[in-house]
Order: structure tokens, then C-alpha cells, then sequence
């Protein structure tokens, strides 16, 4: 199927655009205590996004602002991590918050320094903000979506497609405010919201129906963010006409039953608006898939990244998957969204704004061209196995196609029932003839795996890990005797390429594979591989794993001779290596959180003598304002104010806040050190799994 794009424009108001203006002037400035320095440049680009976004998500981050302000000014404590709650909040793109940690700038401005007239001067522009943006109460933006949706439904009548749609928003708090406003516009009871927590009452409500619904069934995971979020697509498919979704929904959902894609954000960062339509068009997808963008007409820099989505990054061409090349050309989404920034920073006049993005798209041409040709020469030489899981393959090899655990655990499923089940291979589902226990059912069982349609699955019971009989299987493996044996892998005749086992054709040697169990935090478990050459050359790990990718060339051969002592030797070696790295980690594990402890500690005793310094200022200033007042009644007032103070200050109230502060901060303390003992007797467990004589032919 194809994609099929719209633009969607919608032309602010003037109030709208005195708002935008406004705004954007203020963010141009170079010294400011709204945009602290260390985090400016991610502060500006946050707010850009909830600008463009939606009125009420830029009015609530505007408020947080103006608090955080009136904090500085009066000398109260003001957390570091008011971007960190920001970016939380609104569920913006995790990549931010991994900007905020390793961020290495100067840090935050010095109380010492600050100049309370200059924060005043912003605390009031912000609040002439917020007055301007209270007062719009529907923008043109959503007024506009309605006819985007209507146009989009009209589409998607003609092709026989279902009515559905998913609008896809950057801002939390525009998500809310586009349930509130489409709930009036006559979509009430046809609505779905999909976020990062789905703990709102709709959503409870939706979830709880659902449980009692599969309550007899095997859809239910027993992970209930994994189930909420199958009970919102579940009612979305069968209910629901429209879902309202953050980025939380633009990876691992299945949404090829709908055909409309709404971007009322439409992000900067091109791997976010593939992420978003590939949702929709993907394998299973029936009809062509309608996109919608929203564009600004009183914003050029807004219709030039539409612009350059469009026709440099190929992503709404209608090809399948012809934007998987030009996505490459990036490194980094956020760095790219770093670059259209400075434009929208930089430049004044639409004239300037072309000039920019044309010398932007020029580079990329480039990038793009050189990628593409790199790309098509690697894959003629080097089609290696591994390429069959990072590629868009035809349908039906596609289908055909398991993610690696999937493979790995089929497999196992016919080996360990073989002879109690009637399988096939092409549709990976098989009929359960002799049942192994009274707690699993004889039947028709059909693998989960990635791109299984609904429309495709036809059997009684949804197969998995952790289904009673995947269940069975895994135990009854593990139970399984593996004696020293020889075995011949084929990789002549395997259907796919794997480079570093076809080196070792005609070669043979010996190999181990142990469980290793080390307890010192918490319980881990690795599997080690130790294998050798009958040269004496070693194997490495992944060598190892990919050489059981390989079917075998005949039964295996139970062996009557014991390995060379250099396998068990080099065994034992690789285990204590692996036990010297868990132990590495878990000593920087608890570096980290001791640091994390003593920042905590500093900042639970600086806020309790803040709240005591505080106290006394206010006191002070009663004062002077007492000595000054016009009035008996204002003095009156200022000194009961003034005993009050006094007397929280004489009973120590404040000073106890200190003290159980450092209560805390001790009982912390010894948590740690108990930890830390627990980490020096660590036990650990070697367990051998099995032994092999190996060739390659």
C-alpha cells in the first residue's frame, strides 16, 4: 500500500501570533534567568515545540517558569531538575533527558549575583504571557483539525478503509486538551488517549472491562503496562474511532488497522515521523495510508520543515520503506533538531530562513547520496544473515521471518514436543494432540511473534514464553541429559549467509557452554561459552552463539572421550573474568549511588537551613516594615506576625527539620554499608550445561 499526504494549514490569529512573537523575542535573548545557561539551548527547543504545539501546553510550562522565577528572586531553593520534570511531564522524547545528564556546561547561576530587578522585569513579561495565552481559548490550530479529520474519513470512505484515525501530539498536556475539546466537537464516546502511564480514569475504566473480557484467555501477560496498553489498541480497534497518542505510541504498537496518520506535532526529527506512520503502514496494512501535517501559513521556517521532510527525506513518497535509506544520513535525530533550531534562533526574515535551510538541504544531498551508495555496496558484498533482521524483506519472507528468541524458542517447541504435536512451519502454529499436564489444553496453538496480524490468527491459543505449555517446554529442556557428544554443523546448505562461520568450514574442535550464577546485589545469570580450535585458537562468544544458529548435518554422536584440560582450563579463566566484571559493575554501581546519597544529603540539609534563613529574613523585614508602618492597626498586625515567627523559631521547629534530616541521611548511610557487605560475600555457582566435539562442513 501507498501513503497518501495532506497538509492541513491553519492560519493563527492576531492574538495567536502577538503570543508567538512575544515569546520568541523573549527566547532570543543571550542572558536570561528564565533559560538557565547550563541548560539553555535544550530549555529553548522544549519551548519551541510546546509553542508550536498547542496554546495550553505552552501556557502550563510558561507558569512552571514564572514559579521557578519567583523562587530565585526570593531566595528560596530551586531544583536543578526543572527541565528533568518538564521533559517527565509531557512525555517528550527520552533522549532529551539523556542531554540533561551528560550535560557538561556551566552550572547554575550564583543566588549571590542575582539581580531582583531584572528578575522582576521577566516575572512580569511571563505573566503578560500567560494573560495573552489564558484569553485564547480555542486556537486555529484545532479548530482546523476538525477539518483535517473530516477530509482524511472522507478519504479513507472512498477506499473502504476503516474509520479510523491516530493524531499523534508532542505535549501531554495537548493530548488533554484535544480529548476535552473534540469530547464538545460531537466525537464523545469515539475517543481513545495512549500515553506513557495510561492510569487516567478512561483508561482504568477501558483496562478494567478488558480484563474481566480475556479473563479466560491467554492475551492477558500478567504485566500490567504491557496489558493496558493492549486493552487501549484492543478497544481502539473494535470501539473507538479516533486515539489521541504522545510518542509513547510511535514504537512497539501494531496499528495496521487503521489507515490515517495526524501529525498535530509534526516533529523535526525525521525518525520520529517514520516511527509515527509505521504504526500504521506496515505488513498487514490493507489500504494506502492517509498522512496529515499540519502547517503554520504565518510561519516560514514551519513550511520549510515540511519542506524538507517531504522532499529530502522522502517520508511521505507513498514507497514502502523509501525513506529507510535517507534516514541513515543522520547520526542523530536530536542533533538534527539542534540544526533547525539555530535556524529558527538565527534568522529574521523569511528571505534569511531560505538561504539557511537550502545551504541545510544542500549538505544532506550529499550526506544522503553517499549514504545510499555505501548502503547498496554493502549489502551486493556482504548479505550476511544478520541483515535479514534490520531490513524491510518482501511480504511473505517477512512472514515467514521470527525475531531470534522467537526462532530459538520454535525450535525448542518441536524438539521437545516432537511426536505430541502437528506442526507447521510456514504459519508457525501446530496442533496439540496429547497434552502434557491437566493444567494445559490439547488444541490449536499459534506463536506470537512480530507482524502477526489479528485477522491472521485463527487458533484456540495464543502461544508464548510464558504460557503454561511454553512453560513446559523451557522446563523439560533444561531438564534434558546432554552427554559429551560430536556434532557436525551444516552451513553448506544453510539458507543464509554467516561470514565468520563460513571461515570455519572444514575445521573442528571442542566446545563448552557453563551457567554461571554470581549473588551479590541482586541474583544474575550468564551463559559462557568456551571453545578452541583443534589448533589451539579460541572462539570468541559470539562466534560460539552463531554457530548453533546452523542446523546439523547429521544426528549428533555420543562421544566416549573427555575434552582436552585446556577447555576446562580456559573455562574456568572466562568465568572469573566474566565474576571480575559483574563485581567492576557493581563497585561503579556503588560509587554512583553513594555520590547520588552525599548530593541528596546536602540538599536535605542546605533546604532545612534555607526554610530557618527564610524565617529569619522574613522576621527582619517585618521589622524594618513595622518601624515604617502609617498605622497603630499595621503595627499591630506586623507584630503578631513577627511573635508568630518568633515563637516556630524559639521551639526550634525548624532546627528539629535539620536534625531528622541527618537522622535520615544516617539511616541511608547504614543501608549502604549493609549493602556493601553484602557485595563482599558474594556467592557465586558454576554450572557446566554441556560439552561438545565440533566440525563445520
Amino acid at each position: 500500500t501507498e501513503r497518501r499526504t495532506f497538509t492541513q494549514p491553519f492560519t493563527p490569529g492576531d492574538d495567536e501570533q502577538r503570543l508567538y512573537d512575544g515569546i520568541s523575542a523573549f527566547m532570543l535573548r543571550e542572558e536570561s534567568y528564565a533559560l538557565p545557561k547550563r541548560q539553555r539551548h535544550l530549555t529553548t527547543l522544549i519551548l519551541r515545540k510546546l509553542l508550536a504545539s498547542s496554546t495550553c501546553a505552552v501556557t502550563e510550562t510558561l507558569k512552571r517558569i514564572r514559579e521557578r522565577l519567583i523562587r530565585l528572586r526570593d531566595q528560596q531553593v530551586v531544583s536543578d531538575d526543572f527541565l528533568g520534570h518538564l521533559v517527565a511531564e509531557e512525555e517528550l522524547e527520552e533522549e532529551y533527558l539523556e542531554i540533561l545528564e551528560a550535560s557538561a556546561e556551566s552550572g547554575p547561576i550564583d543566588q549571590a549575583e542575582i539581580d531582583k530587578d531584572r528578575i522582576n522585569e521577566e516575572i512580569a513579561e511571563l505573566e503578560q504571557f500567560i494573560s495573552w495565552a489564558d484569553a485564547i481559548k480555542v486556537d486555529a490550530k484545532s479548530r482546523q483539525l476538525l477539518t483535517a479529520l473530516e477530509t482524511g474519513f472522507q478519504e479513507m470512505e472512498k477506499m473502504g478503509a476503516p474509520r479510523k484515525a491516530i493524531i499523534f501530539t508532542e505535549s501531554r498536556r495537548t493530548q488533554e486538551y484535544l480529548r476535552t475539546y473534540l469530547d464538545e466537537q460531537g466525537y464523545r464516546g469515539k475517543l481513545v488517549t495512549f500515553n506513557g502511564t495510561n492510569t487516567d480514569p478512561e483508561s482504568n475504566g477501558i483496562f478494567q472491562l478488558w480484563l474481566q473480557e480475556e479473563r479466560n484467555k491467554d492475551k492477558i501477560t500478567g504485566s500490567c503496562p504491557v496489558d493496558r496498553r493492549t486493552a487501549l489498541i484492543d478497544y481502539f480497534r473494535e470501539q473507538a474511532e479516533i486515539m489521541i497518542a504522545t510518542e509513547a505510541a510511535a514504537e512497539g504498537v501494531n496499528l495496521q488497522f487503521c489507515s490515517m496518520v495526524i501529525n498535530y506535532d509534526l516533529p523535526w526529527n525525521p525518525q520520529r515521523v517514520e516511527q509515527r506512520i509505521g504504526r500504521c503502514h506496515r505488513y498487514g496494512q490493507k489500504h494506502d495510508v492517509v498522512v496529515v501535517n499540519f502547517v503554520n501559513t504565518r510561519n516560514e521556517a514551519d513550511k520549510r520543515v515540511l519542506e524538507l521532510l517531504s522532499e529530502k527525506f522522502n517520508l511521505f513518497n507513498g514507497v514502502f520503506g523509501a525513506s529507510d535509506d535517507v534516514l541513515g544520513s543522520i547520526e542523530s535525530g536530536i542533533d538534527f533538531e539542534k540544526r533547525i533550531l539555530n535556524i529558527y534562533q538565527s534568522c529574521r526574515s523569511p528571505q534569511e530562513i531560505q538561504q539557511a535551510f537550502e545551504q541545510l538541504q544542500k549538505e544532506l544531498e550529499e550526506d544522503i547520496a553517499a549514504r545510499m551508495d555505501s548502503t547498496r555496496q554493502l549489502l551486493l558484498e556482504h548479505f550476511d544473515e544478520d541483515i535479514h533482521d534490520l531490513l524491510k524483506i518482501q511480504l511473505d519472507q517477512a512472514k515467514q521471518r521470527l525475531d531470534k528468541v522467537g526462532r530459538l524458542f520454535w525450535l525448542l517447541t518441536r524438539h521437545v514436543l516432537d511426536g505430541a504435536a502437528q506442526f507447521n512451519d510456514d504459519k508457525h502454529d501446530f496442533v496439540l494432540e496429547r497434552t502434557p499436564g491437566q493444567s494445559i489444553e490439547a488444541g490449536h496453538y499459534q506463536l506470537i511473534r512480530k507482524g502477526l496480524a489479528e485477522e491472521e490468527i485463527a487458533a484456540q491459543h495464543l502461544y508464548r514464553l510464558t504460557h503454561p505449555l511454553g512453560e513446559y517446554v523451557l522446563d523439560t529442556a533444561k531438564a534434558l541429559d546432554t552427554p559429551v557428544s560430536n556434532i557436525r554443523f551444516d552451513i553448506s546448505n544453510h539458507p543464509a549467509k554467516i561470514s565468520v562461520i563460513e571461515a570455519l568450514k572444514g575445521q573442528s574442535g571442542w566446545l563448552s557452554l557453563d551457567l554461571l550464577t554470581v549473588e551479590t546485589f541482586q541474583r544474575e545469570e550468564h551463559l559462557i561459552f568456551t571453545a578452541q580450535l583443534d589448533d589451539g585458537r579460541s572462539l570468541d562468544q559470539e562466534t560460539c552463539e552463531k554457530l548453533f544458529s546452523c542446523h546439523t548435518a547429521s544426528m549428533p554422536e555420543m562421544l566416549g572421550m573427555e575434552p582436552p584440560s585446556t577447555l576446562t582450563d580456559n573455562a574456568e579463566r572466562q568465568c572469573q573474568a566474566a565474576i571480575s566484571r559483574i563485581l567492576e559493575a557493581n563497585n561503579r554501581f556503588f560509587q554512583a549511588e553513594r555520590e547520588k546519597l552525599e548530593k541528596w544529603a546536602d540538599d536535605k540539609i542546605l533546604a532545612a537551613e534555607q526554610d530557618l534563613q527564610d524565617t529569619k529574613a522574613r522576621i527582619r523585614g517585618l521589622k524594618r516594615e513595622s518601624r515604617q508602618a502609617e498605622t497603630v492597626e499595621q503595627q499591630h498586625d506586623m507584630q503578631k506576625q513577627i511573635r508568630d515567627l518568633e515563637r516556630l523559631q524559639r521551639c526550634q521547629r525548624q532546627r528539629q527539620q535539620i536534625f531528622e534530616a541527618e537522622d535520615e541521611i544516617i539511616e541511608k548511610r547504614d543501608q549502604l554499608i549493609e549493602a556493601l557487605e553484602q557485595r563482599m560475600n558474594q556467592h557465586t555457582q558454576t554450572d557446566r550445561l554441556f560439552t561438545i566435539r565440533w566440525s563445520v562442513v
